[in-house]
C-alpha cells in the first residue's frame, strides 16, 4: 500500500470518528441519495395539481402537506435536493478548477504571472458575492444553468487565494528545490510535489464553500433569478410558501429546514477536514482518541 494512501485512510477513519463530522457524512449521503433517485422517493411529479387538495397540513395522505396549488410539498422538497446540489457541486467545481489553477500558477511562478491573475481575482472580490452573482445573471439572464456560472464566478477567487498562500508555503521547501535541481519539469513540480501537499486547505475549502453555494442558489431562486418554476427549487419554494407563512406554515418551513441541514452539514464536515488535516489538530485528536484505549489496557493489567 503506498503511504500516501494510507494516510488518506488514516485520515478519514479519523474523520469519522467525530460524531459531528460522522453526522454530517450521513446527511450528505442520504442526501445524494434522495437525489439520485428522487423520482423513485417522491410520491409524485413536482408539479401534479390537485386544487380541490390544497393547503392540506402534514398527514398521513401528504407528510408534508400540500401548497397553494394541492402539489406534494414532500415530493418538492426530494425532488429539489438535485437541483440544490447540481447547482452546488457544478459551481463550485467551476470555481476549484479555475481558481485552483490561478493560484497554482501565481504562487508557483509569482512575478508579473503573479501580479497579474491577483489583481483579476481582487477585482471580484471586491465584489458582495451574492451582488456580483446577481450582476452575471443580469447579464446571462435568469435559469439554473446562469445560477452555476454565476455562483462559479463568485468562488473563483477564494480558491485563487487559498492555492496561492498554499503553494506560497510549499515551493520552496527542501523537496521541491531538489526536485528542480535534479531536472524535474514546471509540470512535475506542480502536479507530484506542489498541489499535493497543497490539497488540505483546498480540501476543506471545497466543503465550506458547497455550503456557501447551497445558499446562494436558494437566494437567486428565491428573488426569481436561479431555478425558474414550474422545476422544484427550495429557495423558490421558500419564495411561493412566505405568502401563506400564517395560513400555511408548511410550505416555506419544510424547505427551509432542508436547506438548513444540508448547510449545516457541509458546515460540519468542513470543520471535521479542517481538524484532521491541521497537523496540530490532528495530533490532539489522535492523543485524544487512543487515550480510552490505553486506560482501559492498564485496567486490564492490574
Amino acid at each position: 500500500m503506498r503511504p500516501e494512501r494510507g494516510r488518506w485512510r488514516a485520515t478519514l477513519r479519523l474523520l469519522l470518528s467525530s460524531p459531528p463530522s460522522l453526522f454530517a457524512v450521513l446527511v450528505l449521503l442520504a442526501v445524494v441519495v434522495v437525489a439520485l433517485f428522487d423520482e423513485q422517493i417522491a410520491p409524485t411529479g413536482f408539479n401534479e395539481v390537485d386544487v380541490s387538495d390544497r393547503l392540506q397540513p402534514p398527514g398521513a395522505g401528504h407528510w408534508f402537506g400540500t401548497d397553494d396549488l394541492g402539489r406534494d410539498v414532500l415530493s418538492r422538497v426530494v425532488l429539489g435536493a438535485k437541483v440544490s446540489l447540481q447547482v452546488g457541486t457544478v459551481a463550485v467545481g467551476f470555481s476549484l478548477v479555475v481558481g485552483v489553477l490561478a493560484g497554482l500558477l501565481a504562487g508557483f511562478y509569482g512575478r508579473w504571472i503573479d501580479a497579474v491573475l491577483m489583481r483579476l481575482m481582487d477585482v471580484l472580490f471586491a465584489f458582495p458575492a451574492i451582488l456580483l452573482a446577481i450582476a452575471v445573471i443580469a447579464v446571462l439572464g435568469p435559469g439554473t444553468t446562469n445560477a452555476m456560472i454565476a455562483i462559479g464566478i463568485t468562488y473563483t477567487p477564494v480558491f485563487a487565494r487559498v492555492t496561492r498562500a498554499a503553494v506560497l508555503g510549499v515551493r520552496e521547501q527542501v523537496f521541491v528545490r531538489a526536485s528542480r535541481s535534479v531536472g524535474a519539469s514546471d509540470a512535475r513540480l506542480l502536479l507530484r510535489h506542489v498541489l499535493p501537499n497543497a490539497l488540505p486547505p483546498i480540501i476543506v475549502q471545497t466543503s465550506v464553500s458547497l455550503a456557501f453555494a447551497v445558499l446562494a442558489e436558494a437566494a437567486l431562486s428565491f428573488v426569481g433569478l436561479g431555478t425558474q418554476p414550474p422545476a422544484p427549487s427550495w429557495g423558490r419554494m421558500l419564495s411561493e410558501g412566505r405568502g401563506y407563512i400564517d395560513l400555511a406554515w408548511w410550505i416555506a418551513v419544510f424547505p427551509g429546514l432542508a436547506i438548513v441541514v444540508l448547510v449545516l452539514a457541509f458546515n460540519l464536515l468542513g470543520d471535521g477536514l479542517r481538524d484532521v488535516l491541521d497537523p496540530q489538530q490532528r495530533s490532539a485528536l489522535e492523543a485524544a482518541r487512543h487515550r480510552p484505549g490505553r486506560r482501559r489496557r492498564a485496567e486490564v493489567r492490574r
